[in-house]
């Protein structure tokens, strides 16, 4: 199925059906009086976070969601009948705006959160809600309310634990591919992953995480080079950040702690609150260096990363892997899960309904004590 995390829709709510004027003519019964019933109210639209969706690809080619309206009311005291709402089934971390005012409408980061986006025309009422001793044969009724219509912006961003950053061909989809479930395309050229894949990381029973891998990001994409910024939203739910960082590049003109340095000046033009997240070093591909010029090399280039003076950058954490012969990426992966389990808010407990109930006082005459 083709990814899709952005989309522009149309929703339009039923109108409420129209209630009429009628009066009841039966034999014998001579000036029967009112009896037009009220009009159906319409249908309205919602949006419903299922997690069984992982794209917005359904409203890419289904762009107009119109709901009906509600039947008019008819004689004999009979309402009119109400309009079916529409639900529509969107990705959880789905985000809908209003196309017009740029307004954040709702965020879908639940499972089963339902929200409201057109409501429905409310029916009109019939002739018999006008009757009264002075007025025993009214001839005014109401017209059904108007429906809703709205232009909405629908943009996902995925749910994931820990989000992998870095230039293309960095080693991202190895690595999630090596780790995780996750088989995205890899290739030895730029920009082979061209939408966010995601993995589960199991590092144990009952103990994974979710990981992330999105587009290759180089220097400029806030002018458009490369693929942008467009996927960069993926990874602003995320609690850490993973940036890969090649040492051994293609181009040997290439230095790698200038492009590493580069993408954090991307993310921070991107949205300083992602720039600011936890992140850690994560030194790829160090198959392709001799085991005894590893160590230099990564403390030549974390050196050269960190920098100095007010552009220095601060340094946590840095891991030296490689997802071809998979050396290092179990330790990285433990290292990942103790630091969100750290960092996770501690489920309330269950309590026991039986000790909700109030304790009967004890009579003081059973506590005291015989002499």
């Amino acid at each position: 199925m083709k990814f899709i995390d952005e989309a522009h829709i149309e929703v339009t709510a039923g109108d409420g059906g129209t209630g009429i004027v009628s009066f009841r003519r039966e034999k014998f019964i001579p000036r029967g009086g009112p009896d037009g019933g009220d009009g159906g109210r319409g249908g309205s639209v919602y949006a419903l976070a299922d997690r069984n969706i992982n794209t917005l690809v359904d409203f890419r080619y289904a762009r107009k969601h119109v709901a009906r309206s509600g039947e008019r009311g008819r004689g004999s005291d009979q309402y009119g009948k109400a309009a079916e709402d529409i639900i529509l089934r969107m990705p959880v971390g789905t985000m809908v705006y209003d196309e017009d005012s740029g307004e954040l409408l709702f965020d879908l980061a639940a499972h089963g959160q339902r929200e409201l986006l057109a409501r429905a025309g409310e029916g009109g009422l019939g002739n018999i809600h006008f009757k009264s001793s002075t007025n025993r044969a009214p001839r005014q009724f109401t017209p059904g309310g108007e429906g809703e219509h709205r232009r909405l912006r629908l943009e996902l961003k995925v749910l994931a634990d820990v989000g992998l950053l870095g230039l293309p061909n960095a080693g991202k989809s190895t690595l999630i591919a090596a780790v995780s479930n996750a088989r995205p395309k890899i290739a030895d050229y730029p920009f082979t992953t061209l939408h966010p894949n995601l993995g589960v990381v199991r590092v144990g029973p009952e103990k994974s995480f979710v990981l992330a891998d999105i587009p290759g990001l180089i220097e400029g994409a806030a002018e458009g080079a490369g693929l942008g910024h467009q996927f960069l939203r993926h990874l602003q739910r995320t609690g850490l950040l993973l940036h890969l960082v090649d040492l051994m590049p293609f181009d040997p003109e290439a230095d790698p702690a200038r492009d590493a340095r580069a993408i954090i000046k991307e993310l921070r033009k991107y949205d300083p609150a992602l720039a600011d997240k936890p992140r850690w070093l994560v030194l790829s591909k160090i198959d392709t260096i001799a085991p005894e010029e590893r160590q230099a090399r990564i403390d030549d280039f974390v050196r050269r990363f960190r920098g100095r003076g007010r552009s220095a950058l601060p340094v946590s954490r840095v891991f030296a892997v490689s997802g071809l012969t998979r050396e290092g990426c179990e330790e990285l992966m433990r290292e990942v899960h103790a630091w969100l389990e750290a960092r996770r808010e501690p489920e309330p407990a269950e309590r026991d309904p039986r000790f909700d109930a109030q304790t009967p006082p004890v009579p003081a005459a059973a506590t005291e004590q015989p002499q």
